[in-house]
Formats: C-alpha cells, structure tokens, sequence
C-alpha cells in the first residue's frame, strides 16, 4: 500500500476543455512529482450511464486510490455498448480525476480539491463534437439533460475551490497550477512549484525623465480591470524633510503579466483571481496575508531608492476589524481588494527618475520595451504641476482648476446623519466618555449619490456609463484641488477608489523599521493669508486637539510594542502642524524597530485598524461605534498601500476617499438595491473628547469633506 495520495477532481460539463486541460496540467505537475490521470468518459456504462458512471468511478476507483491502493475498475467498450476490459489505476503522488461527475457529492469527502471548468456552451458543444466526431452529435441532447439533472440535485460549482473560464487559449493550465498553490490542503505537496516561484529574479531599469503620471497610467494600464496608481501627488521639493519623504515616490502598476493576480476577500474568504481561473479559500484574511507576504524574496537593485520591489498593492477595508479586537459586521464592498503585480513602474519625484521593475519572465522582456516607449512619450509631455504645501508653510494654496468631471454635473449627496442626528451621536459619545467607557471616540458618518446607470468598461474609467460619472475623471480632479502624499487612484472591475489622503497608517521597511504617522486635529484653509495663519496658530495652540492626537500617539505606541524590539518604541515628533491644499492639521511620528522573525502580517494586523480612526482604548471604542454608527465604513477607515517582495509595506489611512461602485454596491450602508446605478461613497468624521463642542464638530466633517466634494462641483448636503 502507497501513502494517501492528493486527489484533484476536474469537473465541468461536457465540452468545457477539462480533457485537454488534466493532460497539461499532469503534465506540468510531472515536473516534480508522480502522476496518475483517470478520465471518467472511460468508465460511464454508456451515453445514458451518467448516474451509473459516478457510482462505479466513486466505488471502484476512488475510494480505493483515497486509501493508496491500486484500483482496479472495468471500463466501457463504446464501440460494442457493453462492458470492456478491466484496467488498472495506479495510485502516485497525486492523482488526477476528470470528467462530467468527478466531483459529484458522493466523490467530494474523498477529494483534496475540486476545479471546475467552464466555457459558453456553443463553444463547448463544438468542441466536444469536434473531440468525439459524428459519434457524439446523436447523443449531445440525452447526455446534456442528464448533465442538468444532476446539477439541479447536486450544486457542484458552489463546492468548487477552483472555477476556471477555459476559453481554449492555452493558458488554462500555467493559471491553475498557480492557484492550487493557495489551497491549504494542497500547499505541502506543491512546495516545489512554491519553491520555482519564490525564485524568480527581478529585472529593473532607471530611465532619467520626468513623465506626467497620469498620461503614464493611461497608456500603459488605462485597459487594465485591475490597476493601482499608489500617486505621491504633490512635489517633494520645498517641503519639510518628512512630507518629502511622504512624497517622494508613485507606484503604477496591475495585475497582467505571467505572475499578476487579483484578490478579494469577504468574510473570511478569500478568492484569487490568475487570468481567467479563481480559488477560493476560507480563513482570516491576516492568516491568508501572512502565508503570501513577509518573507523577503526579493531584493532591491544596485542604486534602488524606494522600498517597493514588485509584490501587492490595494486596500484593506475597515470591516476586517473582526479578526483584531473589532465585531463581525458585513459590507457591501470586500473588505480588502489587492492586486500582485509583477511588473510595474515606480516614479521618483526627488531625483526625477522612473524605474521599471518586472520579474523575470518570459514575458518580461516584452512589457520593459514597451513600458520604456510610454515613459519616454509621456516625460515628453510638459507635467502639470498639482500644486501642494504640505511643508508648514502657511501660505495659503489655490489648487488648479480643471474641467467639470464628466457624469458630475447636478451631482447632488444625501448624508447618513442629519445634523441633529450626528450632534445627537457626539452627545452620546461623551456620555460613554464620561462613565470611564473610553476616552475618545474617533465618531464617522457618511455621505452617498447615486449616478446614472453605469456599466463595466474598460479603460481608465472602469465605471463609466454614457451618462454616469467617470472615477478616473473624478480622481484626477481631486488631485488637482487637494494634492497629497498617499493619494492613489485604484480599479478592481467594477470598484472604484479615490483617494487624496494626507496620513500614513504604518510603515514597515525591509530592515524592520517601523512608523505610524496619525493625523488629528485640523483647521480649514482660508484664502486671506491673515486669517489662514490665525487659524494654523489656533491650531497649534488648541489644548482639545492636542489632546486627541497625543492620546492616539498612546494607543499607536502600545500598538506598535506588541510586535518591536524592547525599548525601541519612540516619538520623534509631536502635534507638529502640516498645512495641505484644504486644511491644516496635526501630524504627530511614532517609531519603533520589529523584532527579528516576527510575523509581517500580524504586525499590521496589531495596529489595525488605525487608532486615529477607532478612539482609545481601541477594542471597546469599535464597539461604541459599531452601536453609534450602525452601519460598516467599508473601504473608509482602512487603509491603502502596498506589501513588498522584500517584507517592505507603506500603507495609508483611507480617508478624503470616495468610493465608486456599479451595481448599487455602495461601501457605506446607503440602502441600494442592486438597479444597476453607480454608487458614490464618502466618509466623513472626527475625533470626540469630553470638552467637544457639537457645532465645532459638526463643522469639522464639512471641512474635511470640502476637498472631495468641491472637486466633484457638489456641496454639503443640508441639515
């Protein structure tokens, strides 16, 4: 008797390509292990024998291979519709099974993993005619309706860990070996193929220019469903030394390429998306993280001045609190959405070069040539400088206009809470303050439009309908009226986020330093220069505001110190004033150094979410709040950034962030149906204390969503 071997079932109606693809993917995998493929077409009692064939391969075949025992099973004689000869099935290292009913309910507890495979029907009708020829054609309707009929009692694709749209191109099986490497069941056995990608090389180029970026992004990933532009928008030079550093470089990237991928998570489950093939696995999404992420296989080219070395960029949504400290609640949106990217460009504003960085595949060479010609097209452009002070300076900054946003015009937002409803939370807040419950409570709300009916597009809108806003147009337009250090404009299909946020969450470098940089406090700009510093003064000079930020400096400290190295924890800065387009607020630095050999992930999931955004003390406040605010945040309040190859992350706080979602799939509770419109989002809040003033408060939130909805041509709802 052999050991148990892995048992990988390919399933799929008749004419989907599953054949084809469990003969390439044995294939494959006999790179590096022993193989046995059975097909179920062998062993089917005849063209009405599609019940009949699943009890024999379940009984025959299965059950003993699942023990590592030989099976031995009596095949079909198509030619003479009877029994055949009996053939033998050796057990190997894994073994494959296909074929309609290989993952049929009875087969599932015997299985390591299911794929199914899927292809539009007229498709798969003439390739299984053109497989079995004139012999299939009098049979195609009898063998379909028992293929209905078993699907109908038995759900197959749900069970499914793999879904594969096989389109016939060639690439099915190089996508399917690459998520099986995500299935927990099979990770062990594929450690080889694990071991070849962890492996690869990186290729890099610096190429002395500066492109304007968004003509870049256009051109190189304006096509792309899924692409991220991680954009330092405004011009590092001038700055104080830590907003230039905040600043000094943008990330443009997607998910193409032999190695891209997409990820979405939701309640607990993951699914990774490699060209037209997804798997699905459940468990926490800091779990899934930190088995992809913190080891640092890659390093940095000779000369290379930024942390990111290829790796994931996205968004984790606030609701991913569940696996920190926080409540279960559901939001409409994913609670984290991220894209791998093995090729991207990275733009260094400080020394006014691009690099281009790809793994070294055999498609690499292709994408640097072409990447070359977009980055010396578009650095032929004259940029257009956004604008932006975020040094101290208290002059004031008046942002670029642009044109209107194409869909914006009447654009007109509902807000979640009236203005008595929301005085009537901050009141609330500090009666929880006052009976010793929590200290500060970091109090949100959220404003919503509705848009004409938007459709899928590709291209740099993502979302665009004929009438409907454009998120590419309305990003671009932000970063023109707010420019800031972490803005970043992303794509997940129908998903679209805008960001000029101005704070970053964590920071954690290949070496192992860390860095939180929490935002509170903040006063809005003035166009009278007088009055503008007069309010930057107010400001810095404010006990109230001093005393929200410092007491989130406490609580990112003891976040941080779960994870770094004793004694290394440290305030560099403290309530030290940044003034951007819109406002002024406090910025204060915390330090600290990893400890050697501690999980990546679950240092960031330490520090999750971001204290600047719950109140202290952290687990107790996010209760008050999901009470208060009775409805998810979604993207809002999490955070935006990228996590490196080298074991590098920068991630944002995901605020002055508008969300844009097709579908009436809005991220902040606003009650769509589902009709098929485009859903903005904006959140909104501010930190709460004993001493609030409501109005001041009140006022506070209209400040800090002025720089969104001024550049979409909206206003503050009314009370």
């Amino acid at each position: 008797m052999s050991p148990a071997p892995v048992i990988i079932a390919i399933d799929g109606r008749s004419g989907a390509g599953k054949t084809t693809l469990a003969i390439e993917l044995a294939a494959r995998l006999r790179e590096h292990h022993k193989v046995s493929l059975f097909h179920l077409e062998d062993i089917y009692p005849g063209w009405n024998g599609l019940t009949a064939g699943i009890e024999r391969y379940v009984s025959t075949v299965l059950t003993p291979l699942r023990r590592g025992e030989a099976a031995e099973w009596v095949s079909w004689d198509w030619d003479r519709h009877y029994d055949g000869e009996t053939r033998t099935t050796q057990p190997a290292e894994i073994v494959l099974v296909e074929g309609v009913g290989a993952a049929a309910e009875a087969a599932r507890p015997l299985l390591d993993a299911v794929i199914w495979v899927d292809s539009p029907e007229p498709d798969r009708r003439s390739r299984a005619l053109a497989r079995d020829g004139d012999t299939y054609a009098p049979f195609w309707d009898q063998w379909a309706a028992q293929e209905q009929e078993w699907l109908a009692a038995d759900d197959v694709p749900a069970h499914a860990e793999v879904r594969v749209l096989n389109l016939a191109d060639g690439t099915a099986p190089a996508d399917v070996l690459q998520v099986l490497q995500y299935l927990p069941a099979l990770a062990p056995v594929l450690l080889p193929e694990l071991a070849a990608r962890r492996g690869l090389q990186l290729r890099a180029e610096r190429i002395e220019g500066v492109p304007d970026p968004a003509r870049l992004f256009e051109a190189l990933f304006g096509r792309s469903s899924n692409a991220v532009w991680l954009d330092s928008s405004l011009d590092p030079e001038g700055l104080a030394p830590e907003a230039a550093g905040r600043s000094r470089f943008s990330i443009l990237a997607d998910d193409g390429g032999r190695f891209g991928q997409a990820v979405r998570h939701s309640s607990g489950r993951t699914c990774v998306s490699v060209g037209n093939s997804t798997v699905r696995t459940e468990g926490p999404f800091f779990r899934w993280l930190d088995a992809v992420w913190g080891r640092r296989a890659l390093r940095a080219p000779d000369g290379y001045p930024c942390e990111f070395t290829l790796g994931w960029l996205g968004y984790l949504g606030y609701e991913l609190k569940r696996e920190t400290g926080g409540s279960d609640v559901t939001a409409q949106t994913p609670d984290a959405c991220l894209i791998f990217a093995g090729r991207a460009v990275v733009l260094d504003h400080l020394e006014r070069t691009a690099w281009l960085l790809a793994l070294d595949t055999e498609d690499a060479a292709g994408w640097l040539g072409a990447a070359r010609s977009a980055v010396l097209a578009a650095a032929a452009i004259p940029e257009a400088a956004p604008g932006g002070d975020a040094g101290g300076s208290s002059a004031v900054v008046r942002p670029a206009v642009g044109p209107p946003v194409p869909g914006s015009a009447g654009l007109e937002f509902r807000a979640r809470d009236t203005e008595a409803g929301y005085k009537a939370k901050i009141a609330e807040s500090q009666r929880e303050i006052l009976e010793g419950n929590t200290y500060e409570v970091c109090l949100t709300t959220a404003l919503s439009a509705t848009t004409q009916a938007a459709t899928t597009l590709s291209g740099p809108a993502g979302l665009r309908g004929r009438e409907g806003l454009d998120p590419w147009q309305a990003y671009l337009a932000l970063r023109r009226k707010n420019p800031a250090p972490f803005a970043s404009y992303l794509r997940f299909g129908d998903l679209a986020v805008a960001s000029t946020s101005p704070e970053r969450f964590l920071r954690i470098t290949a070496d192992g330093g860390m860095r939180a940089e929490p935002i509170k406090g903040t006063r809005r700009r003035d166009a009278d220069p007088g009055r503008d510093a007069e309010l930057r003064r107010e400001l810095e000079s404010s006990p109230k505001d001093r005393a929200e930020n410092i007491m989130i400096v406490d609580l990112l400290r003891n976040d941080l110190s779960h994870f770094a190295v004793p004694g290394s924890v440290s305030v560099s800065r403290l309530c030290a004033v940044e003034s951007y387009a819109t406002v002024h607020q406090l910025v204060s630095t915390i330090d600290a150094r990893l400890r050697p050999g501690m999980p990546r992930a679950e240092a960031v999931a330490a520090c999750f979410p971001a204290g600047s955004m719950t109140g202290a003390p952290k687990v107790s406040t996010m209760a008050i709040l999901d009470r208060l605010e009775a409805a998810p945040r979604g993207v809002y309040s999490g955070a935006i950034g990228y996590f490196s190859l080298n074991g590098a992350s920068d991630l944002a706080v995901a605020i002055r962030t508008l969300v844009v979602s097709a579908g009436g799939d809005g991220s902040q509770g606003d009650g769509s149906q589902g009709d098929g419109s485009t859903v903005l989002s904006l959140g909104v809040g501010g930190a709460i204390t004993a001493d609030s003033s409501l109005q001041d408060e009140y006022e506070e939130i209209r400040t800090k969503a002025f720089g969104v909805l001024s550049a979409l041509g909206a206003e503050f709802p009314p009370g």
